[in-house]
């Protein structure tokens, strides 16, 4: 696979890996490739403010890009927005397809972030993304349009459009770079992580190895005894790709874990006020003082987006996130979070996308892309609310820190007005 790595914007070094080995921290390390992911956080870091949904609720951008694109809505139902510099750009125009299932916050960030990528680049790019709510007759039109309109590369936005998108158009016409999808591997869409597909696939991957994520938690509590693993049993991706290997893993170190698992994403606060005391007494009959047990958010949606539910109902016990846009200012907060965040992610998307456009590569010769290492992110208030004692080498190596006030004072590995 391939790793990308940050550029540190203070002191512009630059760490490139391949080949991965796990340490002891957990860290990827291994031969330099000379690719890097060099991005730059939006302004607004994660508590970014959104512009007003123009087309219905499925569609929101950050505020700064609403300003940098014009938008149109193409049919009556607003699942198709079509999008346009509002400067033009020289060169070629490249048309690009963003495949949606669904509305998510996640998408939000990350189309925003593919946008700036392409406006801060000076590329010449028009967009269209297109909701086809995961019905295979609006999938095949979008396709259609695709070929028939001179488009040039489609964007699968999620796991839920690449799944389908790999089910239906493998070694179709366009290359298709996926984004905001776990891993392609555990999904069997990938034979491996250092290869290519060999088809018009190139897969990016939210997901850590399940190893390092692990081996983070038990860098942040040594003694660890429980896990209680919070999923959302309808997202496969997350079962598959996350919940049952971390269950496997935690099992394999001696550690117990608790398989909490929400059934109805509709009803996910009512499920979780029940499920989550459950575990907390399940907790201390190992770990009376609850000192040794964490909870850990997969990449659900329907989870993590009942925080203050989460919260109210875990008692003193830790609640870490895969997510760090789960870690966010105020109250409605995980206390620490170790992953690929959606930016991350889909900066790297991006880069794919346009070596793929400029004929530097084919997507079919691209290993699977995965950011390293991981961002960090930890909200001091809730630490401090629990009782808990951060790491000091999580602080060191954190992307964004919130303070004991839940406000901002380290975003995108910069310090706000001066905090460092």
């Amino acid at each position: 696979m391939h790793q990308f790595s940050r550029h540190n914007v203070s002191k512009q070094k630059c760490r490139c890996s391949a080949s991965p080995r796990i340490t002891r921290r957990g860290l990827l390390s291994g031969v330099a490739t000379g690719l890097c992911l060099a991005a730059t956080p939006f302004p607004a870091g994660l508590d970014r403010a959104f512009a007003a949904p123009a087309f219905g609720s499925w569609f929101r951008l950050v505020e700064q890009m609403s300003s940098r694109w014009n938008l149109a809505a193409v049919d009556t139902e607003a699942l198709r927005v079509e999008l346009q510099q509002a400067e033009s750009q020289p060169g070629p125009r490249r048309r690009i397809l963003v495949l949606y299932p669904r509305p998510s916050s996640a998408y939000d960030v990350a189309i925003s972030r593919i946008l700036d990528f392409f406006a801060g680049k000076g590329i010449n790019a028009e967009f269209t993304a297109l909701n086809f709510r995961l019905e295979d007759g609006r999938g095949a039109e979008a396709l259609e349009i695709a070929e028939n309109e001179g488009y040039d590369l489609i964007f699968s936005m999620g796991s839920e459009s690449t799944a389908w998108l790999y089910q239906y158009y493998r070694n179709g016409e366009l290359p298709v770079v996926s984004v905001c999808s776990k891993d392609p591997v555990s999904l069997g869409q990938m034979p491996g992580y250092d290869v290519g597909s060999g088809s018009n696939f190139a897969f990016t991957s939210l997901n850590m190895p399940i190893e390092v994520q692990l081996a983070y938690m038990i860098d942040f509590k040594p003694t660890l005894k429980n896990l209680g693993i919070l999923v959302d049993s309808k997202n496969a991706s997350a079962v598959r790709t996350q919940a049952k290997p971390m269950e496997a893993a935690a099992k394999a170190r001696g550690i117990r874990p608790l398989y909490i698992a929400v059934d109805d994403p509709e009803n996910a606060a009512a499920e979780l006020a029940t499920l989550l005391p459950t575990a907390v007494t399940r907790m201390r009959e190992t770990d009376p003082g609850l000192q040794n047990s964490v909870f850990w958010i997969t990449g659900s949606t329907a989870v993590f987006r009942e925080m203050a539910t989460i919260n109210a109902h875990a008692d003193r016990v830790p609640v870490l996130s895969a997510v760090p846009e789960v870690v966010q200012a105020g109250d409605d907060s995980a206390v620490l979070s170790v992953g690929i965040s959606f930016e991350s992610n889909a900066y790297l998307a991006a880069l794919y996308a346009t070596r793929i456009l400029d004929g530097e590569t084919r997507a079919g010769d691209l290993k699977v892309g995965i950011v390293s290492p991981p961002d960090i992110a930890i909200n001091f208030r809730r630490a401090k609310q629990i009782g808990l004692d951060v790491p000091f080498s999580f602080f060191e190596s954190a992307n964004y820190v919130y303070d004991n006030d839940g406000n901002p004072v380290r975003r995108g590995g910069e310090s706000v007005m001066g905090i460092p």
